[in-house]
């Protein structure tokens, strides 16, 4: 059995009084993008910096490419690309000498930094101080920053975020790209679409406690209402004709409607991950 490349064991964190997270557990096999969803102060932020190292849990157990993340010198770093939403970039410096920057102190000296900002549709602004860039391009560098030492591990929170839709779908190729080569991501993201797209599972995370941890596909089926809407033309306007897939004769009123004079569209409906998350935790993600 493959080792997971992250395992999160009943950790437990808390700002004096305020418990951030409250034992929660989880893992993320090689190759697997797990998605982190939760609104703001859910305990995403802190779940991350303990995972990377920045914070000790109060209890639990944390293991990253199989290193005891409390207890590690920090040799593991060196395996593991980070993308915070925060964009701590230097300004005055070129978006190359960012990247070759941040490659030394991983002790690599022959990263191809053009070709990584090409990657990420930044090779015509390379020499650009960061300074001129707008914040969808900082991005697009945290991102290439993220993918300087070729990691096995990554740590993505809100990695589209600010982007116009091209530079969005450019981000996601590339983490895509990356699990098909092996590689574990951890995503936090508020786009529920992106969650929906990209994620092998999703976990719900709220007030520090993971709600539910499961694929996509089983939460909408699990938690959400499956049916097909069929709108036709009738005497002058449209009538829809909605078929709950849970019944029995959902197959011969299917067919019935289908057959109807006039179809005009058919659709299949199922929850959204928003959905799921509200019936889940009975609040919104956003926020």
């Amino acid at each position: 059995m493959t080792e997971p490349a992250i395992a999160v064991s009943d950790v437990r964190y808390a700002y004096g009084k305020v418990e951030a997270l409250r034992g929660i557990s989880f893992e993320v096999a090689p190759g697997e993008v797990l998605g982190f969803l939760g609104p703001n102060g859910a305990g995403k932020s802190t779940t991350i910096k303990i995972l990377t190292g920045q914070l000790k849990p109060d209890s639990g157990s944390v293991r990253v490419l199989g290193a005891d993340v409390t207890r590690d010198g920090g040799a593991f770093r060196a395996r593991i690309g980070v993308s915070f939403e925060e964009k701590n970039l230097y300004q005055d410096l070129t978006a190359v000498e960012n990247l070759r920057f941040f490659a030394r102190l991983f002790g690599l000296r022959n990263v191809d930094a053009v070709a990584l900002l090409e990657r990420v549709g930044l090779g015509s602004r390379a020499n650009d101080r960061v300074s001129t860039y707008s914040k969808g391009m900082r991005q697009r560098l945290m991102m290439a920053r993220a993918l300087v030492n070729a990691p096995d591990v990554m740590f993505l929170d809100e990695p589209t975020d600010g982007l116009d839709p091209s530079s969005s779908q450019t981000i996601r190729d590339i983490i895509r790209e990356q699990a098909e080569a092996g590689v574990a991501v951890l995503l936090t993201t508020h786009d529920m679409w992106e969650a929906d797209e990209l994620s092998n599972r999703v976990a719900f995370i709220d007030k520090g406690v993971i709600h539910a941890l499961d694929t996509p596909e089983n939460l909408k089926l699990q938690h959400g209402k499956r049916s097909v809407r069929v709108r036709v033309r009738e005497d002058g306007g449209v009538r829809e004709i909605e078929v709950p897939l849970s019944e029995q004769d959902a197959g011969e009123r299917l067919k019935e409607a289908i057959a109807t004079e006039g179809l005009l569209t058919i659709h299949t409906e199922e929850a959204t991950l928003e959905q799921v998350f509200l019936h889940i935790t009975g609040r919104e993600l956003v926020g």
